[in-house]
Parts: C-alpha cells; sequence; structure tokens
C-alpha cells in the first residue's frame, strides 16, 4: 500500500502545506477516451509552439507564451473534435509549456535531439475548476454535461484525508492519483533530540534520557533477504529466464518489507517526539566501505540509514518536526565534558584520556550530536533560545544489547532514564 503515496511540502511566504497523492484504480472505461483526446491536444499544441522555436548559438528560444497565447488557445479550440470542456485547453496549454521546458534543458545538454517532444503515455491534470467533491467521491467534467465520477470511500486512507482539500487529480489509464493539500501550523518545534546511527539501534539523547530504538528486526530481515537471494543467484546462472523472474520476485519482496519496515519504524520515531527537530549524522557509506574489513563492509551493506532519515524528513512537517543532518566527524571519539579526542577508539565504552569522563561509546555519541548541533546552527530559526549540554559527571556502566536496562549514574545532577523501543 505504501507505494501508491507520495508525500511533498510546499510553502508560501504566509503559509505552509502538505501534498499527499494517493493512487486508486481507473475502472473508468470513458476516462480512455478522455486521456485520449486530451494528449492529441497536448502532441498538437507541441508542434504549433515547436515551429515557432529559433535556435541561437545552441540556445533555445521558446516564444513567450503572453504573445502566443490566444493564437494558440483559437488554433487548439479547433482541434479539439471530441468536444472537450474548454478548460482543458487552458490546462493543455500550460502543459505544452512545462514539456517544451523540459526538453529544452535535455537539448542544451545535449541529451535530446530537435524534435518535438510527443507525448506518448497519456495522462490528464484535471483542473479544480473541472471536478467537484461529493463526500468521498470526486465528479470530473469530461464534456459539457458529461461527467466521471472516482470514488475512494472503503479505502485505507479514505478517513486519513478527512479535512483536506482535494486538488488536482491526475487521471492515467490504469490509476488515478488523488491529491490532498493541508495546511500545516505555523509553530516552531520546541526541543531537539540527537541520535547515533548504528548497525543494530538508534542511540539518541533528548535533553533528558537515552533512548535506544532497535533496529534489529530491520536488520535481520536485511541478512535474510541476502541469503535467499545468494540462493536464487545460484539458479538464476544455470536457468536464465525462470532465474531472472525470481530475482525480480525476490528483489520485489525484499524491497516492499524493508519500506514497510523503514515507515512504521519512521512513525514511531515521530510520535515519540512531536514537534522536534530531530538530528541525525550525514553518513557517507562509500567512505565507510573504503575504511572497513571486509566482514564490517558486508553488515555495513544492509543499513538503511540513508532511507530512513528521507522517509523522516518527508513525513516530519505532519507531526511539525524538522530533520537536520550534521557533519559525524570524531563524534564517537570526542568528550562532550571537556571536548578532548580520544587518540583512538577502543570497545564499546568512552573514557576520556584526560578528564576521565566514562559513558557507553554510542551515547557519548548522541551527546556530541547533540552539542554539535546547538553549536552550530542559530536556533533563533527554531524558535527556543540557546541551549548548552555541559556539567556533565563521569558515568559509569556496561553496554548490552539484550534488552536489559543500563544504567549510568548521573547526568548534570539528575537521574539518567533510559528505555528501549521496538518497531511493533
Amino acid at each position: 500500500m505504501l507505494k501508491n503515496l507520495r508525500i511533498k511540502t510546499f510553502t508560501t511566504p504566509e503559509k505552509e502545506y502538505i501534498h499527499l497523492t494517493y493512487a486508486i484504480e481507473n475502472n473508468e472505461e470513458r476516462s480512455k477516451e478522455l486521456i485520449h483526446a486530451y494528449v492529441n491536444l497536448l502532441n498538437k499544441g507541441i508542434k504549433y509552439v515547436f515551429n515557432k522555436i529559433k535556435v541561437k548559438n545552441g540556445r533555445v528560444e521558446l516564444p513567450k507564451k503572453k504573445e502566443i497565447y490566444k493564437e494558440l488557445r483559437d488554433y487548439l479550440i479547433t482541434q479539439n473534435v471530441k468536444g472537450l470542456a474548454k478548460h482543458y485547453i487552458d490546462q493543455a496549454i500550460h502543459d505544452v509549456y512545462s514539456i517544451l521546458e523540459s526538453w529544452r534543458r535535455r537539448f542544451e545538454k545535449g541529451r535530446s535531439e530537435f524534435k518535438p517532444p510527443l507525448v506518448k503515455k497519456g495522462y490528464v491534470r484535471v483542473k479544480t475548476t473541472l471536478r467537484k467533491v461529493l463526500g468521498k467521491s470526486v465528479r470530473i467534467t469530461v464534456k459539457p454535461h458529461e461527467y466521471i465520477t472516482y470514488s475512494w470511500d472503503r479505502t485505507w486512507f479514505s478517513n486519513r484525508v478527512e479535512g483536506m482539500e482535494l486538488t488536482e487529480p491526475v487521471i492515467k489509464e490504469d490509476k488515478v492519483y488523488l491529491v490532498f493539500r493541508k495546511e500545516l501550523p505555523m509553530t516552531a518545534p520546541l526541543d531537539v533530540v540527537a541520535f547515533d546511527s548504528n548497525l543494530f539501534s538508534l542511540d539518541g539523547y533528548d535533553g533528558e534520557k537515552f533512548v535506544t530504538i532497535s533496529l534489529k528486526q530491520l536488520y535481520s530481515l536485511k541478512y535474510t533477504m541476502q541469503m535467499k537471494r545468494a540462493k536464487v543467484q545460484s539458479v538464476a546462472s544455470k536457468k536464465l529466464k525462470s532465474g531472472k523472474r525470481l530475482m525480480e520476485k525476490y528483489s520485489h519482496r525484499e524491497r516492499n518489507r524493508v519500506n514497510d519496515l523503514i515507515h512504521k519504524l519512521a512513525n514511531l520515531i515521530l510520535e515519540m517526539y512531536n514537534n522536534h527537530v530531530l538530528v541525525f549524522e550525514k553518513l557517507n557509506k562509500e567512505r565507510m566501505f573504503g575504511d572497513a574489513s571486509e566482514s564490517l563492509s558486508r553488515k555495513l551493506s544492509r543499513t538503511v540509514w540513508r532511507k530512513l532519515v528521507n522517509v523522516l524528513r518527508y513525513k516530519a512537517s505532519i507531526y511539525g518536526c524538522r530533520v537536520v543532518e550534521v557533519n559525524p566527524h570524531l563524534t564517537s571519539r570526542s568528550c562532550p565534558r571537556c571536548g578532548w579526542v580520544n587518540s583512538r577508539m577502543v570497545g564499546k565504552t568512552f573514557r576520556c584520556e584526560r578528564c576521565g569522563f566514562t559513558l557507553d561509546r554510542q551515547f557519548n555519541a548522541s551527546l556530541n550530536i547533540m552539542k554539535r548541533f546547538l553549536s552550530k546552527f542559530n536556533l533563533r530559526m527554531w524558535g527556543f533560545p540557546h541551549r548548552k549540554v555541559s556539567g556533565v559527571i563521569p558515568l559509569m556502566g556496561v553496554r548490552r544489547m539484550n534488552g536489559l536496562i543500563r544504567d549510568f549514574g548521573e547526568l548534570q545532577g539528575s537521574r539518567i532514564e533510559y528505555k528501549i523501543y521496538e518497531i511493533r
């Protein structure tokens, strides 16, 4: 189901919106006639404008839309043999220039030939003046007094879009894409939580307590699917056609299952830290592969840090959050109390060579990530005053990944709370 969901944010000087796109099946036969007629108008308009293009010194000069809008509209009206509503002609002119602008950029870079970029895959973008929302369905005007109706009642997202505004649906032969818009409250995040990304967990600090979010389930899934694909590859080398189908099947299955877990994990984090700034390391896996052993490289290949951050980034606006990435350089080897950088990193516990500060290595990294964000970024834009993570006293403890609570003593004079969260 998640593959049918797309989320984007759109900001104006006064308001911020989030756009969610859901796909439903297109079972209307009449929509094919609408698509064919609209694509015919598009291609007629592309050819008309293309004949007026001038090329000077390898640069393409498109005729200005304002100068030829009236004559182009009159021409398309004469070509509208199917009798579509005239609002489709206005939308077609807009799409014609959008397509030609994209072609112009490709042509000037040498990636496209000098010929009209005709539309092959049919689609129709329906203006708001051509659609009317009736409960959980939308009525689309095709011709005067002729309509097509699409319903999203009894779909998995029907209750999620209540109170949202339907904008411009996009009709294709197999799917109808419904674009909903929601105005976001213009509020600043209240606090910060910093995460250190590791193979089996996200270890964070939110200013009051340390938190571990388990990634074991996600790592195990990647490992299991990797082993299965290795067996399928041995079959694929002997049976080319059936092996290729098997590889596509297992790759598709792995991608869907991993995406499902990532979205669940992102929802868990955003529900825990509603209206927060989420700070992560900007990790470069390619560089990490160069410094890692063969065994560690295989483990790193099963991580999905970048995918998780990207999913969090486009979902964050719904929860009033912001996602920020900082430089991870020396976050695991630096002391958050005195700033000393250890010459090397040994074991799972960090011990400062200068002041003796002791803490679990991954929690120590989350403290340094928090400090790096608070010191490097202009916090006035986030809406809360400058904070300092200081006064840390030495902590003791042993890291355990079996789910037992780790007690590290005191931080800034208060007892540390420690919790483990897992994907359910």
